[in-house]
């Protein structure tokens, strides 16, 4: 009786399979930003989520769902590789809303701040989100689970639950408050307590562990980053380092680590350290704008060093660091007015293309198993009126969203509900 139960299943299973609808995407012009190159008149074939033929003439089937973007220009989704999707602080000049809304917003509230911002993110075409702590007591794995199980719509999540530091994080408290550094930030100075940090993290659905590297006088050495690393690989996890020091940033090249997030403390000499070592640059390059003006001293430094990076062949990601709220704005629509910074250090726009696509993959440690637009990997693809080859503000255009096999956004309609549905596939809870 059990055998014939399992076979049943497996009956039911093998049917539903079989019968999955199929989805035949006309491409007028399909991007590789890999290549820099265009192929018209491209059909893609989407079943389970995933792509399962590409050509010009593959035989659509009949019953097949098609979706015409014929004078469209096709490409797979682009990554930001340095984001805050659990805080949305007010900014404003000499303030400190960013330390009071960590204190005074709840992970349930975060939770939901998430949820919203990696919406209004996949909006415009981000389908991978490298979200790099400030989530509370891991709101940031609450999201990722969610979307992975079909409750919300939104971008793949690349997530570091709380934030390592040494003793007191990038906050300042006074002694009768330490406490109130947990739990933006997990303190770890011992080599003990870095050991049980790196675990906490493994064990609340982190995917990336992130450390700051020189927030303190007393920051991370090389042997301290070295064992981060070390303890990161038992899982096949990679370590981030949040640098703000040229002194830090030398130590973290040392060490190995996989990324360093934030360029302001790195030069040219770093830059051409970081590339012969493989390191990637995260380098979060905030556009000087009117909603968040910065001083035409350090808009030069950022332009020059993305220049330098650049020259120096460093491998670079497109990263935001955006954790704020703008009147008028989505998150969508501030994370994309960073490309403001790479227009201006000159930088062509097919390797911009490529480093907010293919390389986004990369320092995320998907891009084996998801990204590009190819045979067997999930269906992630979005399209754009013009050629970004060309213009890459083509991007600031999205107008067409496919994640996961799943139209999001058709003709510039958001279709959220497409997503949503009555519960998880399986009845297990995989973090």
């Amino acid at each position: 009786m059990h055998r014939r139960l399992i076979v049943f299943i497996l009956l039911l299973f093998t049917i539903q399979v079989s019968n999955a609808a199929v989805t035949a995407i006309r491409a007028g012009h399909l991007i590789d930003p890999e290549a820099a190159s265009v192929t018209d008149n491209q059909i893609i074939l989407v079943e389970n989520g995933k792509i399962t033929a590409i050509g010009s003439d593959l035989q659509v089937p009949a019953d097949a769902t098609v979706i015409d973007l014929s004078s469209r220009f096709v490409l797979p989704g682009l990554v930001d590789a340095h984001s805050h999707l659990g805080i949305t602080y007010k900014m404003e000049p000499e303030s400190n809303y960013y330390y009071l809304t960590t204190v005074m917003d709840g992970t349930p509230l975060r939770a939901i701040q998430a949820f919203s911002n990696g919406f209004q993110i996949l909006a415009y075409g981000f389908t991978v989100e490298r979200d790099l702590g400030n989530a509370g007591n891991y709101a940031d794995t609450a999201l990722r689970i969610a979307i992975e199980q079909g409750w919300v719509p939104g971008p793949t999540i690349i997530n570091s639950g709380i934030i390592i530091g040494s003793m007191g994080g990038q906050f300042w408290p006074t002694p009768e408050r330490e406490f109130l550094v947990y739990p933006e930030y997990l303190d770890a100075d011992t080599h003990d307590e870095i050991i049980k940090a790196v675990h906490k993290n493994m064990l609340y659905g982190a995917k990336v562990i992130k450390i700051m590297v020189d927030s303190k006088p007393y920051g991370y050495n090389v042997e301290e980053m070295k064992l981060f690393v070390k303890e990161a690989a038992r899982a096949d996890m990679k370590v981030a380092g949040h640098v703000q020091t040229r002194d830090g940033a030398l130590r973290a090249v040392e060490a190995g680590i996989w990324s360093i997030e934030h360029s302001g403390a790195l030069d040219d000499e770093i830059h051409k350290m970081m590339a012969e070592k493989g390191i990637w640059r995260v380098g979060t390059e905030t556009p000087q704008t009117d909603y968040h003006p910065i001083s035409e001293k350090r808009w030069k430094r950022t332009v020059e060093g993305l220049k330098s990076a650049y020259k120096r062949g460093v491998k670079m990601a497109f990263s935001t660091d955006a954790d704020y709220f703008v009147p008028g704005m989505n998150r969508g629509e501030i994370t994309i007015n960073f490309l403001k910074s790479w227009k201006a250090a000159g930088i062509p726009a097919r390797d911009i293309l490529k480093i907010m696509t293919v390389n986004g993959y990369k320092v995320c440690d998907i891009y084996d198993e998801r990204g590009p637009i190819k045979v067997g990997f999930p269906a992630d693809i979005i399209a754009v009126s013009a050629n970004p080859l060309d213009d890459i503000d083509a991007l600031r255009d999205v107008t067409f969203v496919m994640k996961d096999g799943m139209v999001f956004k058709e003709n510039g309609t958001v279709k959220p509900m497409n997503f949503f549905h009555s519960g998880p596939e399986y009845g297990w809870r995989k973090r």
